[in-house]
């Protein structure tokens, strides 16, 4: 067994756990922020914390690939666009594409979403923007799902590699 490639694939589906349970905290305070009155803002705030965890956590995830298969960690002030697209590249012999280009191009949305809430007071977010977000939330991570399995699988078969030529 190649521990690198298992150690990798086990960090990958420990983060994705993590993630995971972002969802059902994001749809819950979502649900409750459409009828909570004047206590809106405590669960909208909620959400767009949520939605920052939930891309924050991919990104890590998407920077364990780069470090430990793409050859290193990205670097500039738009890194974090470039690591994006770099999970929809196929790498040849070094590994297949993380993502598909439409999920990367639907994830971007959630990257500008996770560098405005990083960077503006919740009063000035846009409720019209986390609705859309929110709702298409688990098509996207159905969407993930998948692609991360069949990386997942690609990774456990690397890590068996050594095992088939004995």
């Amino acid at each position: 067994m190649i521990a690198r490639h298992e150690a990798l694939r086990r960090r990958i589906q420990l983060e994705l756990d993590h993630i995971g349970k972002t969802l059902p905290a994001i749809h819950r305070h979502w649900q409750k922020a459409k009828t909570a009155g004047p206590d809106q803002d405590a669960y909208i705030n909620s959400v767009a914390l949520n939605l920052h965890s939930f891309y924050s956590g991919l990104e890590r995830l998407f920077e364990l690939i780069a470090i430990e298969l793409d050859g290193g960690p990205l670097g500039g002030d738009s890194w974090r666009t470039e690591l994006l697209k770099q999970m929809a590249l196929d790498l040849g012999d070094i590994r297949p594409p993380v993502l598909g280009s439409e999920t990367a191009a639907e994830l971007d949305e959630y990257r500008k979403f996770r560098h405005l809430v990083r960077n503006i007071y919740t009063t000035n977010l846009d409720i019209n923007r986390i609705e859309h977000l929110v709702e298409n939330l688990p098509e996207l991570w159905e969407q993930l799902r998948q692609e991360l399995s069949a990386f997942l699988q690609f990774l456990g078969a690397i890590a068996r590699a050594d095992e088939s030529a004995c």
